[in-house]
């Protein structure tokens, strides 16, 4: 066994915490259908029955990731295993470590909040809620998996509540958008499936655990091709260049509390995936192509901070502003030591709650002004100041503001390719101008939009809309003031993770040494 790959369990929980955590909001969408209400009803059951089990999850998560977690140990925790269907190996198999409980709790405050932010939605209510309980189960399994089995059953699950969320509940071109959506990530499923029993069939025997799967770390081609497969099968979810096209639909069409989810969980998905799979399982095929996803990354920023520009759509520009921020993620990923892989998630941690609040605000005037068109709004910032003040804010974090989560997480990346000597000084130099250029463009086309919706000729019919209210105040502030916590004081998010991340960066180097040469290109 690898001795600087510490996945063995460093505590074994005496009470199953993680499987309470993942099935109290699948129980909470089993009792839904016996709520009240009807396909036209407004009923409040529904929504504030959803609230409570998802408040009391996500205390859950506090309480035992506060108390029961050690950030100072990079190893797994509060393991639970217990054999499912073992004629085909599946196996109930959770635990903890600096990858997950970091994203475990963002996806618990979000999809909180996200129900919070239904507050208007008046069809089909008991299906919707019971919907959006389903995918926080879903979601915290993902996170929580160390069965590869049942990491794909949880991935494939999570698919189905977004599906109808958006055939549903979006826009004019819902179908179009929740088709296309399901048919990338689908699609892209495959190679994940076949990418995963490849390296359970090598080596001596057949295994689904993560952590066995991890310890046999496959060299060669058999290496590079489950990497390359689990790449894009990932990918598609992060998103990466070129599959990223059904955001913007997805986003574009999806109603203001599923944009939260999809920007502020499901692409942290992909990061985590990649992190867990690519990296850990995958060391000697991730140092020969650690160079191609820092290239990859150069493109995911300036793409999408271009493809902004041409967007007149408010969220679809936010979308393509996701795509663009989840591009350093890679290059964190890509820089393959500690600092860059501590950037990457502590990236995906920023963008989660800075993207999340974008998306909610943006909902809120949406709800006012009934467009989302940019040309089409002008002049909002006196008739919504408070709104306002939200959506600069945001805007301010997600340009990387010094003060803002979003500033200390970039900042964070670049340092880690500027220190990795293992490239030669021409590559960091290019990767950190072209790098930069993404973050010269981004204040241009947030601030721009700004400028527009807030400051632009006013709109007549606009001149009497209300301002938040206090419950849309309480939101915004619940995501706001995470990220300016972060951005003043990053140990809060950093000593989660940080154990883990050095010791993937240890594995890393390990590997390093023994095939040297595998990085490209070296000094």
């Amino acid at each position: 066994m690898d001795a600087n790959l510490p996945l063995t369990a460093a505590s074994q929980a005496s009470f199953p915490w993680l499987s309470l955590i993942v099935l109290l909001p699948a129980m909470g969408a089993l009792l839904m259908p016996l709520l009240p209400g009807n396909e036209t009803s407004d009923s409040q059951a529904p929504r504030n029955f959803a609230l409570a089990f998802l408040l009391v999850d996500f205390v859950l998560m506090l309480v035992v990731f506060s108390r029961m977690f050690d950030g100072q140990d990079g190893g797994l925790q509060l393991v639970e295993r217990v054999s499912w269907i073992p004629f085909i190996g599946l196996e109930w198999s959770l635990g903890a470590d600096g990858l997950s409980a970091p994203l475990v709790v963002l996806s618990g405050l979000i999809t909180l909040l996200a129900v919070a932010a239904s507050w208007k939605v008046q069809s089909k209510t008991r299906l919707y809620f019971a919907l959006l309980l389903v995918q926080a189960s879903a979601q915290g399994l993902v996170f929580l998996s160390q069965d590869f089995l049942l990491f794909f059953l949880a991935w494939e699950l999570e698919l189905v509540p977004v599906y109808l969320l958006i055939a549903i509940w979006g826009g004019s071109r819902r179908l179009y958008a929740a088709t296309k959506f399901i048919l990338y990530t689908a699609l892209a499923s495959l190679l994940i499936l076949i990418s995963g029993l490849a390296l359970a069939l090598s080596g001596g025997e057949f295994t689904l655990n993560l952590t066995e799967l991890a310890n046999r770390s496959p060299e060669g081609s058999l290496g590079l091709l489950c990497y390359l497969g689990f790449l894009v099968g990932f990918g598609v979810k992060l998103p990466m260049f070129p599959l990223h096209t059904w955001l913007p639909d997805a986003h574009g069409e999806a109603n203001a509390p599923v944009s939260m989810l999809l920007a502020g969980v499901l692409l942290k998905m992909g990061g985590y995936a990649l992190l867990r799979f690519n990296v850990q399982m995958l060391p000697d095929a991730h140092l020969q192509l650690a160079p191609a996803l820092i290239v990859i990354g150069i493109v995911n920023i300036i793409y999408g901070a271009l493809n902004a520009f041409a967007q007149d759509n408010v969220k679809r520009r936010i979308a393509c502003s996701s795509v663009s921020h989840m591009g350093f993620v890679l290059l964190g990923i890509g820089a393959i030591d500690a600092l860059g892989i501590s950037g990457a998630m502590l990236q995906m941690i920023s963008h989660g709650l800075i993207a999340a609040a974008m998306f909610f605000v943006t909902g809120t005037f949406y709800e006012r002004t009934q467009t989302l068109s940019i040309p089409n709004m002008g002049g909002l910032a006196k008739v919504l100041p408070i709104t306002f003040a939200f959506f600069l804010a945001s805007s301010l974090a997600s340009l990387a503001l010094p003060g803002m989560s979003g500033f200390v997480s970039e900042i964070t990346v670049f340092l880690g390719i500027i220190s990795q000597e293992g490239f030669t000084s021409i590559f960091r130099v290019i990767t950190i101008v072209l790098a930069a250029i993404g973050l010269v463009l981004t204040p241009v086309y947030l601030l721009s939009m700004c400028r527009r919706v807030f400051f632009g000729p006013r709109i007549p019919a606009l001149a009497m809309i209300e301002d938040i209210n206090p419950r849309e105040l309480t939101i915004g502030l619940s995501l706001i003031v995470p990220t300016l916590v972060i951005g003043f004081w990053p140990r809060v998010a950093i000593d989660l993770y940080e154990a883990s991340t050095n010791a993937l960066a240890d594995r890393l180097i390990s590997h390093s040494l023994v095939a040297q040469g595998s990085l490209l290109p070296l000094g």
